[in-house]
């Protein structure tokens, strides 16, 4: 989650403790599966944050030389003057950066697959394309944008970050807000009104900008917590809330765990200040690290605090979080599913995932590093698979889609996972070994899987993007699968080779299962394993790909390449 600017990497968690919620007390399992009936009073229908799964997005990641005017390695590395290495480290999770088309060379030891560890930069308009463009992937509605105070020298980066997200939510037909972290905010008062008359409002003229009950979407995280960051009176920050609802502002508020009761991380004296939110989002990350924790937050939070809402009309939107890589909490999933299926089965309006690409606090759902082969070798870092279940790199991606179809209804209510570590079922153990891209001998295009992975393969693209990138799995004897980065499914020879491949598979079988050919002249072909020929680039490459062929030619030579 949103941390402010702190050159020793401030947290929230680190400010705020990890002990406000006490320990588990209710044990897995011990509750029926039902809704309580919470469940039966909304105050708003939905909209963009209500009925919908919400992503807390940085975007607050540059390297030297990306064009952003901070000019450093922000939030990379606690000295951002220099390059990030094992000394100068300031995340505790790897990003999986096979889609983005530019990364920036680190001091780090090569990865273990010895690849080069570069890093991207969300000052690059492709990388936050491609992040929106998973959004749209995994089924994830809205971004809540963290905006800090504005005022500093980050300001100009900050500002151009908006414009960034504008662009790919509009781009890929995601929602966005700006949520305000006021953490550390001397002059907010007067400071966030400014910033928003002069410059964030002008994003709600986007078709892109967040609206609630007609309204647009302000989040403000920080009022009323009980530490030296957040030492706002109640009428200052009664102020504000009600400035931006006379602006005609849908108001959210990010607020201490136990709000409600007024004792622990929040401050007394403000439940006025809480009260006037539209919606209360109360945090949770450093609170629960296990599915006890989870249960025990049910019973002592979530549902009197669902009850509180409902009795005053307010939109209760609670966190959801994967859990720390580096602190080993978060079970292959099963962490963040119970969070899922408390939070559904008590009727909450909203979830907030905390956080989408937070990887200094290892809470991230963005692509990470599957295993150790792509992690840098001394790093000291942990991958996905560190309590030995292998999970794919979009593993919280996939997860958090499902849980949204459980908060939409379209999934029935479980307390079991629906959602497996990794797509290719029966080579579950068997992670991607090298992320490749094809060129046509044809005609000399990649193939893409088109229409992000909806349409056939088809050899027509003059440059390799996130829909011309495979995962290449390697089963054995020379037999590979390739599973498509536009939407995380396998290739499949389609009707036992009779139809074109399309990447539409979530197991792997005979029909996904193509022999790797290594031509003499350093090209390679592809042999289907569903019908015994060869992928051929059809008519040229003007058709689709399909297995067809009784032997290799032109057509059905690629040049593959590791990305």
């Amino acid at each position: 989650m949103p941390k402010s600017h702190r050159p020793s990497f401030w947290t929230r968690r680190r400010v705020l403790g990890a002990t406000a919620g006490g320990t588990a007390a209710a044990a897995l399992g011990t509750f029926a599966v039902t809704r309580t009936a919470s469940a039966t009073t909304t105050a708003s229908a939905p909209g963009d944050v209500v009925g919908k799964v919400t992503v807390g997005y940085q975007g607050w990641f540059a390297c030297k030389g990306d064009g952003a005017p901070i000019n450093a390695w922000w939030h990379w590395a606690p000295n951002s003057a220099s390059t990030p290495s094992p000394s100068n480290n300031g995340i505790k999770a790897w990003p999986d950066v096979r889609d983005c088309t530019k990364t920036y060379a680190t001091a780090f030891a090569n990865l273990g697959n010895g690849r080069t560890p570069g890093l991207f930069s969300s000052y690059d308009q492709q990388t936050v394309d491609t992040h929106f463009l998973w959004m749209q992937q995994y089924g994830i509605d809205t971004a809540a944008l963290q905006r800090f105070n504005p005022t500093g020298g980050e300001g100009p980066t900050r500002d151009g970050m908006a414009q960034k997200v504008r662009n790919a939510a509009e781009a890929y037909a995601r929602k966005f807000y700006v949520m305000y972290d006021v953490s550390g905010w001397t002059n907010m008062q007067s400071e966030i009104k400014t910033d928003w008359t002069n410059k964030m409002s002008a994003h709600t003229a986007s078709s892109a900008y967040a609206l609630q009950n007609g309204k647009p979407v302000v989040c403000i995280w920080g009022f009323g917590f009980n530490d030296d960051k957040h030492a706002f009176s109640a009428d200052a920050c009664l102020d504000v809330i009600n400035w931006f609802k006379n602006q005609g502002c849908y108001v959210i508020g990010g607020v201490p765990t136990w709000w409600r009761t007024g004792t622990s991380d929040s401050r007394s004296g403000f439940s006025d200040v809480y009260h006037a939110l539209d919606m209360i989002s109360p945090w949770l990350v450093g609170r629960i690290g296990n599915s006890s924790d989870a249960d025990n937050f049910y019973t002592n939070a979530t549902v009197p605090d669902l009850a509180d809402c409902a009795a005053n009309g307010i939109d209760y939107q609670p966190c959801v979080l994967p859990g720390d890589v580096n602190e080993r909490q978060r079970a292959h999933g099963d962490f963040m599913w119970r969070q899922f299926y408390n939070m559904v089965r008590a009727g909450a309006q909203g979830i907030y995932i905390s956080m989408y690409d937070e990887y200094n606090e290892g809470n991230q759902i963005a692509k990470t590093a599957e295993s150790q082969a792509w992690v840098p070798a001394d790093s000291g870092l942990l991958a996905l698979d560190e309590d030995g279940t292998a999970c794919s790199s979009d593993y919280y991606l996939r997860l958090t889609g499902d849980g949204g179809r459980m908060l939409k209804g379209d999934l029935a209510l479980t307390a079991t996972r629906p959602t497996q570590p990794y797509v290719n079922g029966t080579s579950a153990g068997t992670p991607a070994t090298a992320t490749v891209t094809l060129k046509a001998r044809a005609n000399g295009k990649f193939v893409t899987a088109e229409d992000a992975g909806a349409a056939a393969l088809i050899a027509n693209r003059d440059t390799a993007g996130t829909w011309e990138r495979f995962d290449q799995i390697d089963l054995g004897d020379g037999d590979i699968a390739l599973r498509s980065r536009a939407n995380g499914r396998v290739v499949c020879a389609e009707d036992a080779g009779a139809s074109a491949l399309i990447a539409n598979r979530t197991a792997i079988g005979g029909y996904e299962t193509f022999q790797l050919v290594k031509n003499s002249n350093g090209t390679v072909s592809l042999l289907a394993a569903a019908n015994g020929k060869y992928v051929t680039a059809e008519n040229g490459g003007a058709d689709a790909l399909i297995a067809n062929r009784t032997a290799i030619g032109t057509w059905e030579q690629f040049d593959l390449a590791t990305v």
